[in-house]
C-alpha cells in the first residue's frame, strides 16, 4: 500500500560547502537537486507523530521510527552500502536512553548510539530503531541472541516473557530446520492502554499491544489477553521465514513506488497466521482445547461474512491495496480476508495433504521445501508455484481444491475434514456478532433470533457500525451509521440493546427509532432465526485409534 511517508517532509534543502543547490519537486515523493561540485548534503525535517508499527513517532518518552518514513533513497545508488548516525537527545533527562535495531553496529556499542550500517537501501529500511529507556532482555535460540525490548509503562513478567518467547522461536526453528542467517533477532514492543499491531522485518518485528496482554508476576495461567500477544508474536516471527525471505516472485526487487500485486497473499499472510497459533499448541503454551477455541474464532470471523461468498481468496490478495486496506463500513459484506480464509484453506490443505499421504507429509514439507528451493536462496515464487509444490508432494493433483476453495468461492467442508483428526465441528447460531464464536454448544437454542447488525457506541444510543446483507436490520430499512434510541419506545444504548431484544420472537414486530445524521426516523424490524455462523468444535470423547494418531501427528502433541 503507498502510505505517502513523504508527506510528513516538512523542509528540505541542500547544499554543497557553503553553495546553497536549488531542489526541484518532481512529484509527491521526488525530489531533484541541481548538480553538486562537491559533497552533497541534504537537510530534511520530518514530522513523527505516528504511534504505529509502520511508521515513525519521537516525544520525550521514546523515539521510535521505520526506515520507509525517515530515510530518502538515493536514486540509482540503492546498491549502495549506508551508515547511519544515531545521536543521542542533549540533557540529564535523556541520559538513561538506549537503542535498540537488528541494524548492524559500525561505530556503537551494544544498544548504545553511534553509528550503524547497511549493505543497500533495501536493508537500511528493513531494521526498525527504538530509542528511549526501555526495558530490555535477551535470550538464546539457535546459538542467536533475541532481545526483547518493552517501551511504555507495564509491570511485565519479562523474565516469563523471555521464557514463552523462546518456545515459539525454537517451535518454528525446528519446523524449517534453521534459523536464517542475522547477528541477533529484536522484538520491539511498544506497551500502551489499547493497541495492537505488528509487522514483520528480515531480522525483527515491530509490535503494538496494551499493557493488560502482557503477562505479570505469579501469574501461571495464559489468559485470553497474554494467548493472543504471543499469537502476534509467533505470527510476525514466522514470517522470518515466510514473506521476508520466501517472497512471491513480483516482490524481488521490490518498487516502492508502486503498489505490486499478487495473487499468493493467501500463503505469505493466511498460511502464517495458520501456523502462528498451531505454534502455541506445538510449543506447549496452550492446551489442544485452546488451540480449537482459536481456530473457532477464526472460522466464525470468516463465515459471519458475506463477503466470502462474493470474493474469491486469491481476488482478496490481488485488491488488497484498494479493498482490504481501505475497508469501510460495508467490508463485511463484500470482501473476505485472505488472513482469515487464507488460514483456513491452509489448515484444510495440511489436513487434506496428510490423508492423501497417510501422514508421510503435510503442510510443514510444503514449507521445507519452499525454504529450500526458493527462501534460503532468495528466489522469488512464481504464480501457482505453491499449489504445484502441495500436488507434488501429495502425490495426486490438487488443482480442484485450489480452484474451489481459493479462486471460487466455496465453503470448505470442515465437518469432515476435522474428523480424521477427532474434532467435531459445529456451526451454531448466530445470536450477538460481538461474541467471538469458538466455545462449543452442546445444547443449541433453537429458537434464537438476531438483527444482524454490530452496535458501537454513541452518547444517543446504539450506532450501528455494520449491517450485514440479508439480515432483519437491513431488510429494515437500517443502515450502517444509523443511532438507534429507542426500541418499542424504550431507550436503548449499545449495553442495553441486546437485553432489550431477547424476550422478543419472530412473530413479534418492533418499532424502531433512530437517527440518521439530523434527522429521526421510525423503522419496523421483524426478526428472523438466527443463522448457523459461528463456528466451534471439541475433542470427540471416545476418538478411534487413526484419529489419536493423527492427531498427534497434526498438532505434535508429545505425550
Amino acid at each position: 500500500m503507498i502510505r505517502d511517508f513523504a508527506r510528513t517532509i516538512i523542509m528540505l534543502n541542500a547544499r554543497s560547502g557553503e553553495k546553497i543547490l536549488t531542489t526541484t519537486k518532481l512529484d509527491k515523493s521526488t525530489w531533484q537537486i541541481e548538480p553538486a561540485d562537491s559533497l552533497l548534503t541534504i537537510q530534511y525535517q520530518v514530522y513523527a507523530w505516528d504511534l504505529s508499527v509502520r511508521s515513525a513517532h519521537l516525544d520525550t518518552t521514546h523515539g521510535f521510527f521505520n526506515g520507509t518514513s525517515v530515510f530518502l533513497e538515493a536514486i540509482g545508488q540503492a546498491t549502495k552500502a549506508c551508515s547511519v548516525e544515531i545521536l543521542s537527545p542533549e540533557g540529564e533527562t535523556y541520559s538513561h536512553w538506549k537503542v535498540a535495531t537488528s541494524m548492524s553496529q559500525l561505530h556503537a556499542e551494544p544498544h548504545g548510539f553511534g553509528t550503524y550500517y547497511a549493505d543497500d537501501y533495501d536493508e537500511l529500511i528493513d531494521h526498525p530503531v527504538e530509542m528511549g529507556d526501555f526495558t530490555l532482555a535477551t535470550f538464546e535460540v539457535a546459538n542467536t541472541p533475541h532481545d526483547i525490548v518493552l517501551t511504555g509503562k507495564h509491570h511485565a513478567d519479562i523474565d516469563r516473557l523471555c521464557q514463552d518467547l523462546a518456545k515459539i522461536c525454537e517451535t518454528h526453528i525446528n519446523m524449517f530446520g534453521e534459523l536464517p542467517e542475522m547477528k541477533r533477532y529484536v522484538f520491539l514492543v511498544m506497551v500502551v492502554g489499547d493497541g495492537y499491531g505488528g509487522l514483520e522485518h528480515r531480522a525483527s518485528t515491530a509490535l503494538l499491544c496494551s499493557r493488560n496482554d502482557l503477562p505479570v508476576k505469579n501469574q501461571q495461567e495464559i489468559g485470553e489477553e497474554y494467548r493472543t500477544f504471543l499469537g502476534l508474536c509467533s505470527h510476525e516471527y514466522f514470517h522470518t521465514w515466510n514473506v521476508k525471505r520466501i517472497k512471491p516472485e513480483s516482490y524481488l526487487p521490490y518498487d516502492l513506488s508502486q503498489e505490486t500485486y499478487t495473487r499468493q497473499l493467501w500463503a505469505f499472510e493466511g498460511i502464517t497466521s495458520y501456523y502462528d497459533d498451531l505454534g502455541l499448541v506445538r510449543s506447549g503454551l496452550i492446551s489442544p482445547e485452546s488451540y480449537l477455541e482459536l481456530l473457532g474464532q477464526t472460522m466464525t470471523r470468516v463465515y459471519r461474512g458475506e463477503g466470502r461468498l462474493k470474493q474469491s481468496v486469491a481476488d482478496s490478495s490481488f485488491d488488497t491495496w484498494t479493498k482490504f486496506y481501505k475497508q469501510d463500513e460495508s467490508a463485511p459484506n463484500n470482501i473476505v480476508s485472505y488472513y482469515t480464509k487464507g488460514s483456513l484453506i491452509a489448515l484444510a490443505l495440511d489436513l487434506t495433504i496428510r490423508k492423501v499421504t497417510n501422514q508421510e507429509a503435510s503442510l510443514d514439507t510444503v514449507m521445507q521445501r519452499l525454504w529450500q528451493e526458493h527462501g534460503n536462496p532468495l528466489i522469488g515464487v512464481p504464480e501457482k508455484q505453491i499449489e504445484k509444490i502441495a500436488s507434488d508432494i501429495a502425490g495426486i493433483d490438487l488443482s480442484d481444491f485450489f480452484q474451489r476453495y481459493l479462486y471460487n468461492t466455496e465453503d470448505i467442508p470442515f465437518d469432515e475434514l476435522m474428523l480424521q483428526v477427532g474434532v467435531q465441528w459445529q456451526l451454531q447460531p448466530t445470536t450477538n456478532l460481538d461474541d467471538k464464536g469458538g466455545k462449543f454448544q452442546d445444547d443449541i437454542d433453537t429458537t434464537a433470533t438476531w438483527v444482524g447488525a454490530r452496535f458501537g457506541n454513541d452518547s444517543s444510543g446504539a450506532k450501528l457500525v455494520h449491517v450485514l446483507d440479508n439480515s432483519p436490520a437491513q431488510n429494515a430499512g437500517l443502515s450502517a451509521g444509523d443511532v438507534i434510541i429507542a426500541l418499542n419506545n424504550i431507550r436503548v444504548n449499545k449495553q442495553n440493546i441486546e437485553k432489550l431484544l431477547a424476550p422478543y420472537t419472530v412473530v413479534d414486530n418492533l418499532e424502531i427509532h433512530a437517527f440518521r445524521r439530523d434527522e429521526l426516523m421510525r423503522f419496523q424490524l421483524k426478526l428472523e432465526p438466527a443463522p448457523k455462523t459461528t463456528c466451534a468444535m471439541k475433542f470427540l470423547e471416545n476418538p478411534e485409534e487413526a484419529q489419536l494418531i493423527n492427531r498427534k501427528n497434526w498438532l505434535k502433541i508429545i505425550s
